[in-house]
């Protein structure tokens, strides 16, 4: 968001100011103030006009300058009504040098999720996908999608729902007891770099905020399901947030994904290349890979599709 216009709401969030002290504050002229609030209207930001001056009213609008106002984190965002995909978009960026740029939009048209299944993003949802260059060693990159998917747990018990993780990359919703869930959100994690280096990660979260149930696939729910409507852009500033937080905290992140899993404690079958683990799940490593319990032994799975099990 241009710097003057940020300034800008930020006079007007404490109350009514007029345009001369604007002008003032800003050290800009009168017209200049008023061609930054007719900018502002345009992005969808409620600005009157009264006997006290300009007067800013509850933020209602969902883009990329409202995400931005009242962020507590260091992250751009590039807003599209509607994106083929924000993972692809996002790559875009990377190639291109970018850093902390969020790519956010209302609709995907062609979301995909792990093993590039496809992933119903329909308006009205959260998806988004964060672009960044950490210093850090490709071994330590899956923290970045342990980060993300408790910064979306942390954001959607925020709202009202009862979230949890299912190991590796899925935010779900309990049902029962025994290890059932319903899916809220999945993640996709994307990276280029060498053993020593990364050169970029890309976290792609996709959460079915404000959408009604017959427009989810089966085994799937929403915020609005559970708890109700929510406020994406304040959604979003937590989630990015929380997430800005545990990237720059790593030994932070595997404790607090192990206070929000939902899998360890589960009997699971792991699906992976070299055949298919089932035992309980006990632990996740300082690296985020899940320690099964077999008949056979302890083994740990870096990768793989992990389904619960009901108990024995």
């Amino acid at each position: 968001m241009n710097d003057t216009r940020r300034a800008v709401l930020e006079a007007l969030a404490d109350g009514p100011v007029s345009g001369p002290e604007l002008a003032d504050a800003l050290d800009v002229s009168r017209a200049a103030v008023w061609k930054h609030i007719e900018a502002l209207r345009e992005a969808d930001f409620e600005i009157e006009s009264g006997p006290n001056g300009y007067d800013l009213g509850e933020i209602e609008a969902y883009n990329a300058p409202a995400v931005e106002f009242g962020l507590e984190a260091p992250f751009s965002v590039e807003y599209h009504d509607s994106v083929g995909s924000t993972n692809d978009r996002a790559r875009e960026l990377a190639g291109e040098g970018a850093t902390d740029v969020v790519v956010l939009a209302d609709e995907q048209t062609g979301g995909r999720g792990r093993l590039e299944r496809e992933w119903t993003a329909p308006p009205g949802g959260v998806w988004l996908s964060v672009v960044t260059r950490p210093d850090i060693a490709a071994a330590q990159a899956p923290l970045y999608t342990l980060a993300i998917s408790v910064a979306t747990a942390r954001a959607a018990r925020e709202a009202g729902v009862d979230a949890r993780i299912k190991w590796p990359n899925d935010v779900v919703v309990p049902v029962g007891d025994d290890g059932d869930y319903r899916k809220l959100s999945g993640i996709l994690t994307e990276m280029e770099g060498e053993t020593d280096r990364v050169e970029w990660v890309i976290v792609g979260p996709g959460i079915n905020a404000n959408i009604d149930a017959d427009a989810l696939p089966e085994g799937a729910t929403s915020i609005r399901e559970e708890a109700g409507d929510v406020d994406r852009r304040r959604f979003v500033q937590r989630l990015l947030e929380s997430f800005d937080d545990h990237r720059n905290d790593l030994e932070r992140v595997v404790p607090a994904w192990r206070e929000l899993a939902l899998t360890l404690g589960q009997r699971v079958r792991v699906d992976r290349p070299a055949g298919e683990i089932v035992g309980e799940a006990v632990d996740v490593t300082e690296s985020g890979a899940l320690v099964v319990e077999t008949d056979d032994g302890r083994v740990t799975v870096s990768a793989g599709d992990c389904e619960h099990l009901r108990p024995v």
